[in-house]
């Protein structure tokens, strides 16, 4: 199994988020997750990405417990094996679209020269070969979310998490997108957890977990294998 969770509980104060939720995902499986605002999507994705952690609970990538490593190693392992789109692209202003796309590379110590030469390659991969050197406010909403896409992309992570992806995209842009993911799991075998209100998103998963109140209620299965 790529990844499982195990009993993950987390309170804000008095107020109990998650309640014991559990979930397995498996290699190149894309699974969405809806439910009512405030039901605990976004706070089970950002435990499962590793950018919170629980009171309780234990969130393992191949049989590995990450929620036990030290922060500066949960931090290379996030940036190594976790990619994250999330509803406004958070791409940064000051910097253009080829920076953007190689920071995680740099960040993770990679050459200038491969990181760069990465992040060009996916940019054309998502046909914005001319936007190199664009920054953000020079880009579409459709645009910017398709250099997130790339950035998540650029340390060939395993899995790809999307926190209401398409929510700030009209109609037409937002089904590109979704025909994106799915794209790129045939083509590179990426596993996607999508957080998502997107009913037509949702439905093209091979499974969704509807959440409720801290816990998943039940699921939709559509394909047992991706």
């Amino acid at each position: 199994m790529m990844i499982e969770a195990r009993n993950i509980v987390k309170r804000y104060g008095d107020l109990e988020v998650l309640r014991g939720v559990g979930l397995d995902i498996a290699q190149g499986e894309i699974v969405s997750i809806v439910g009512p605002s405030g039901a605990g999507k976004t706070t089970l994705l950002q435990i499962i990405g590793t950018l919170d952690k629980p009171q309780q609970g234990e969130v393992y990538y191949e049989g590995r417990n990450v929620l036990t490593l030290k922060d500066k190693e949960l931090a290379h392992f996030r940036n190594r094996n976790i990619g994250f789109v999330f509803q406004f692209h958070q791409l940064l202003p000051e910097f253009t679209m080829l920076e953007n796309v190689a920071i995680p590379a740099l960040l993770g110590g990679d050459n200038r020269n491969d990181a760069f030469t990465r992040a060009q390659r996916l940019l054309e991969r998502m046909h914005l070969s001319d936007r190199l050197t664009h920054k953000p406010s020079q880009l579409s909403g459709g645009e910017c979310q398709r250099v997130a896409v790339a950035r998540a992309l650029i340390n060939s992570p395993k899995v790809i998490l999307a926190d209401e992806p398409s929510g700030s995209l009209d109609s037409q842009n937002k089904q590109e997108l979704h025909q994106l993911f799915f794209d790129l799991r045939k083509e590179l075998g990426q596993t996607f957890i999508i957080v998502t209100h997107d009913e037509g998103l949702a439905a093209q998963a091979d499974r969704t977990l509807h959440m409720r109140d801290g816990i998943i209620v039940d699921q939709t299965i559509r394909n047992s294998k991706p």
